[in-house]
């Protein structure tokens, strides 16, 4: 929804109420105000809608924002209407990352967590003072409960009152409900995008329809930015259904009636490419070469404590090791897509959009339009992992529009998607370990060589070659060492990069807790324990470990053949260990089991922190177990899901998992559960009886 339709059908003035966030200095607005940075909207029908500002890509953030604001409003959750928000970054942006209108880094609830219980309890306040000017009681006699204000015999629900409350200014001293108090923080109770998804009136990207509007389809260089030279597209013209064919920056785009007539005749163009450099430098041997050359490199020191130098160079065992990661692709369950149209001076772009500022950017960079002209219209999302992030798409689509001067709605084949993504980044850390007589832990570092997203996003957040999404895993690692130095070299190998679940926390992960057990090996000491004496200082991390430990049944025989492996770490303010239950066939791991325990602050909705956690245990054990891209010739050599396979039902594990709450504050969860199913099955498989892994996938194409 753009600003003049929300403003346009809310039919507010002097009839209803708006509340909204202000930035500039943390407080609530509400009344007229509240127009240009409304969250909350109450009609005189009692109607309550909450607009979102995140996207919703199965995490369930419709559900977990409203609750937030009708937690502290006291308005039933089951009757709220959601409303996807606007781009408009200054009034709907993500503290947490920097300010960005943007769903990323588990950071949803956290940011929202403070905000909007405010706007929901600033609202009922002022709903309060409305009902007692209307009845000339102190303030102290009015109830709230379920949307309605009751003084005595005197009842009015929210509607009633929106009007005179639109003229109430907030005390910015509304008091916060205590969690005795609440009643959907902690419960368990129904996504409110439920029904919508059953009934088929959810719209995800694909399902955009608009008057006039052509199906895309659009032939990309082999190469990632290949341009074209020339191209035949006589047999084109003459599949039935084919509309126009237009030349845009990425490529030749085919416009029909419907997709799969777009796409045959794509197929049948004839292009001539110019593949640039990549074609030349882009293939595995040459990448791995550069990056190892890279990490003899000094980097950026993200984190340290105390001197490693001399204490690794003092100790009686000394344990180096290095690890590897390949590129993996994003492979959401929704290719890429997108709609666009151009007309009367304004552009609107439909699809599913993770960064709604970005989005914006693209299209009038692509349009030629103002950024306000271009409005943004989020749909669902099915499936993101950080993909949605990127907006190549949708200058893609705004170009194809602008080119055809038709409305477009743009789909990409699974081909495309896998072939044109922005890679999780390849990775080669090396680590350093020192012991002393009695098995202590004296001295670690860590090294990581990998490219940067951020330096290519986000350039003004790399200071001094300071990726700090690089950092995540190692800059805040839980364990007391006196002596620790982390490490990043960041090296561009030509490979676009993008965010993928868990970002650098998957890479770091791998390294360091594969490591660890080394560490304990060569220790001579039990991996569970090794890891719990080295972290005191963080109890809430020993509660975890220790109980994953116990549900897996840690130090108990085992059937013969099997072992289990451990890795913990801190992700996103969630404390979270898995262990891993494996055996092995002809040296390939099978894994058994999957046990996890995870303290994720406060629990808003154990429910659906399950399935989160759960799902992305799923995620990182599908891709540690076969997945990789590999490059030729600047190409990606896997396309589809034959040569980047998913795992099949019978081939995943029992997955139990313990949720315990421990925080004063809720931690991000969408990406917590990828990262250690790797390290913990790596682990497991020399506790099998297997040689150590330290290079992934564990099955090999």
């Amino acid at each position: 929804m753009d600003r003049r339709s929300f403003i346009k059908s809310s039919a507010l003035v002097g009839t209803g109420l708006l509340v909204g966030f202000s930035f500039k200095n943390n407080s609530v607005v509400a009344g007229p105000a509240a127009m240009s940075n409304a969250w909350l909207r109450i009609e005189p029908d009692n109607t309550v809608t909450i607009l979102v500002a995140r996207s919703e890509m199965g995490q369930d953030v419709y559900t977990t924002m409203s609750m937030l604001i009708a937690e502290e409003l006291d308005y039933p959750l089951a009757k709220v209407k959601i409303e996807m928000a606007p781009a408009d970054a200054k009034l709907y942006g993500n503290d947490t990352l920097g300010g960005a209108q943007i769903t990323g880094g588990s950071t949803s609830v956290r940011d929202a967590w403070v905000k909007l219980r405010n706007v929901g309890a600033a609202a009922r306040e002022i709903l309060i003072a409305a009902a007692a000017q209307k009845w000339n009681v102190p303030v102290s006699q009015c109830k709230t409960s379920d949307g309605v204000v009751t003084a005595g015999s005197n009842k009015a629900t929210y509607g009633e009152l929106a009007a005179a409350a639109s003229s109430i200014k907030p005390s910015g001293k509304a008091v916060l409900k205590s969690a005795a108090e609440y009643k959907y923080i902690g419960k368990e109770f129904g996504r409110l995008d439920t029904p919508a998804k059953v009934n088929g009136q959810a719209q995800y990207g694909v399902d955009v329809r608009q008057p006039g509007m052509l199906a895309a389809s659009i032939a990309m260089s082999p190469v990632i930015g290949g341009k074209v030279v020339s191209f035949d597209d006589s047999a084109a013209k003459a599949v039935k259904g084919v509309v126009s064919i237009v030349q845009v920056p990425d490529g030749v785009a085919v416009l029909a009636k419907d997709y799969f007539t777009a796409k045959k005749a794509r197929d049948l163009i004839k292009v001539v490419w110019n593949n640039g450099n990549t074609a030349n430098m882009a293939d595995m041997a040459t990448i791995r070469k550069s990056l190892i050359a890279a990490s003899k490199k000094t980097g950026a020191i993200i984190a340290g404590t105390g001197d490693v130098g001399n204490p690794l160079a003092e100790a009686t065992t000394k344990v180096t090791a290095h690890y590897e990661l390949p590129f993996v692709a994003h492979a959401t369950l929704e290719p890429v897509n997108c709609s666009a149209s151009i007309a009367n001076g304004e552009c609107h772009v439909w699809g599913p959009i993770q960064f709604q500022q970005g989005a914006q950017g693209a299209a009038a960079q692509a349009s030629g339009l103002a950024p306000e002209k271009v409005f943004i219209h989020t749909t669902f999302i099915g499936g993101g992992y950080g993909r949605k992030l990127e907006n190549d798409f949708v200058a893609q689509v705004v170009s194809i529009a602008k080119a055809s001067g038709k409305p477009v709605r743009m789909i990409w084949s699974r081909e495309d998607d896998m072939t044109h993504d922005f890679y999780r980044p390849i990775s080669y850390t090396q680590m350093a370990g020192g012991l002393d007589a009695n098995g202590n832990l004296i001295g670690l570092s860590s090294k990581l060589t990998s490219p940067s997203v951020t330096a290519r996003a986000f350039p003004g957040f790399v200071v001094k070659g300071n990726d700090p999404f690089m950092n995540e895993g190692s800059g805040n690692l839980t364990y007391g060492i006196t002596n620790y130095r982390a490490e990043n070299v960041i090296h561009d190998t030509g490979i676009r990069v993008g965010y993928w679940r868990a970002v650098s926390n998957n890479l770091n992960a791998f390294a360091i807790e594969s490591f660890m057990d080394e560490l304990a090996a060569a220790a001579k000491k039990d991996p569970v324990a090794f890891r719990m004496g080295l972290l005191s200082k963080h109890p809430r991390a020993q509660k975890v470990l220790s109980t994953a430990a116990q549900k897996a049944g840690w130090g108990q025989q085992r059937a013969q053949g099997r072992g289990l492996g451990v890795a913990q770490m801190e992700c996103y303010d969630a404390y979270i260990a898995v262990i891993a239950e494996v055996s092995l066939t002809d040296g390939k791991p099978k894994v058994h089991k999957l046990t996890c325990a995870v303290d994720p602050g406060i629990a808003l909705r154990p429910d659906q922190i399950l399935a989160q956690i759960e799902s992305g245990m799923l995620l990182g054990f599908s891709t540690a177990m076969k997945n990789e891209i590999t490059f030729k010739d600047g190409a990606a050599q896997q396309k589809n899901f034959d040569s980047y396979p998913l795992l099949r039902m019978s081939e995943m594990p029992e997955i139990d998992i313990t949720i315990m709450p421990g925080g004063d504050k809720p931690s991000g969860m969408g990406e917590v559960g990828t990262p250690l199913v790797a390290p913990a099955i790596a682990n497991a498989i020399v506790a099998a009886g297997g040689k150590r892994v330290r290079s992934l996938p564990f099955i090999k194409a």
